[in-house]
């Protein structure tokens, strides 16, 4: 379902559009953020250099460090009596990133999610069980309010409580389920132990998000609970859940909404653009932000761009599931890894679960990489034989061997009802 008529239609009045809001955008944020306005300064760019989204690779780029250092309102370009909203990502890493919403803003974000829902084939009346976590975290409120957007029925049931899940997905027969990818598999083996058949749930889509997902972990989510799962991206320094999503038609890539969005993918390295279908670091500018609008946003995670036609009939660009992030880059003995290089290889075999660590330790100067991998509940085949086939494997991938693979029995990885999960312990 095309829920907004912007999304289907020509490259060229999308163009028109995209640039008069970046004008727009880069003004506001001269005029009203003292941040913005010494960066481009500095960078000897005036708001009348930009004339569109061509000019766009002019601005400065906007990290994560930058909100940090302008804690808690620096980047707000409204005064206080004209936010309606604050929400803050979480602060494992410092200080937490305070974001502000006007009047305008919840509206342009209530609608971004409402397309995300219409796209992955949520209708009017439907039953949707929000299992993000509420508070101020985008989440649980970002797809809450799209929900009611929409026209769906919201049940605001929140993250955690995976037995009263599975209990409110039968008692209210709920045809949609919003959470982690992780914890859509936590669902379906809580479920089992329970004694409850995921395939007698009334449950037709999940609509994953907050975590990478791998295409071999996306299989086990949808074979296991018998479902389609589409991929949601967003991230709080942008606005939220909404930003882009897969359609149901197709599922080949999340349709960014341009008119409010405008991406890029950058070499991670050096920061230049890199062209369509190369892989590198996603970059956002708002396009239709009034409390805080951001400019070349590196958002770390790594992805493409194509702007082939989908058969959904969006014309949108569409960013491919995002296959990691810049900062979980591992360096191990002067090589590069990432986690989801190790995920894809080893979730391909029969006879394991989409669970697994990754542990790194320092020994005599020396870097040791250890992966644990759980094998599945009815798996009864030679455990010695299965651990050299994914090791050659890995051996093949990856540009060095991993000092140990263990695999242990079904259960014995800790899961998470609450948050992302966590994969990597670096030890070092």
């Amino acid at each position: 379902m095309i829920y907004n008529q912007v999304e289907t239609a020509p490259r060229s009045e999308l163009r028109e559009l995209q640039d008069r809001r970046l004008q727009e955008t880069v003004e506001n944020a001269y005029e009203n953020v003292s941040f913005y306005r010494d960066a481009l300064d500095e960078s000897g760019v005036d708001p009348d250099d930009i004339s569109g989204v061509e000019d766009v690779s002019k601005l400065p780029f906007t990290t994560k460090e930058d909100f940090r250092d302008e804690y808690p309102n620096g980047l707000f370009a409204v005064d206080d009596s004209e936010v309606r909203r604050l929400h803050a990502s979480s602060g494992t890493t410092g200080k937490p990133k305070i974001v502000a919403y006007t009047d305008s803003d919840l509206d342009v974000w209530s609608e971004v999610v409402a397309r995300s829902l219409a796209a992955a084939g949520v209708e009017p009346g439907d039953l949707v069980q929000n299992a993000y976590g509420y508070g101020l975290f985008t989440g649980g409120l970002g797809l809450h309010q799209g929900i009611e957007e929409l026209g769906a029925t919201v049940l605001p049931i929140g993250a955690g409580g995976t037995q009263r899940q599975i209990e409110m997905m039968q008692d209210l027969e709920s045809d949609v389920i919003t959470c982690t990818p992780s914890y859509a598999l936590y669902l379906e083996e809580t479920a089992e132990e329970m004694g409850v058949d995921v395939g007698d749930l009334p449950l037709s889509t999940i609509m994953f998000g907050a975590e990478p997902c791998t295409d071999p972990m996306r299989e086990a989510i949808e074979s296991r609970l018998d479902v389609d799962g589409i991929d949601l991206y967003g991230l709080s320094e942008i606005i939220g859940p909404g930003v882009s999503c897969e359609c149901n038609e197709a599922q080949e890539g999340l349709h960014v909404f341009e008119d409010h969005f405008y991406p890029e993918v950058v070499d991670p390295s050096t920061g230049e653009p890199l062209p369509e279908g190369e892989e590198g670091e996603l970059v956002l500018t708002t396009l239709s932000k009034d409390a805080l609008p951001v400019l070349r946003y590196r958002t770390g995670d790594l992805t493409t761009l194509s702007y082939d036609e989908c058969e959904c009939g969006r014309t949108t660009v569409r960013m491919d599931n995002v296959t990691g992030r810049t900062d979980d880059l591992l360096i191990v003995r002067g090589a590069n890894l990432y986690p989801s290089e190790i995920e894809d290889v080893v979730l391909k075999f029969d006879g394991v679960e989409p669970q697994y660590r990754i542990d790194l330790y320092e020994e005599n100067n020396l870097d040791r990489i250890e992966i644990t991998v759980e094998l599945s509940e009815d798996f009864d085949g030679d455990v010695d034989q299965l651990r050299g086939e994914i090791q050659e494997r890995l051996k093949n991938v990856l540009v060095f061997t991993p000092d140990s693979l263990e695999l242990v029995e079904y259960g014995d990885i800790e899961r998470t009802e609450v948050g992302k999960v966590q994969r990597v312990y670096d030890h070092r």
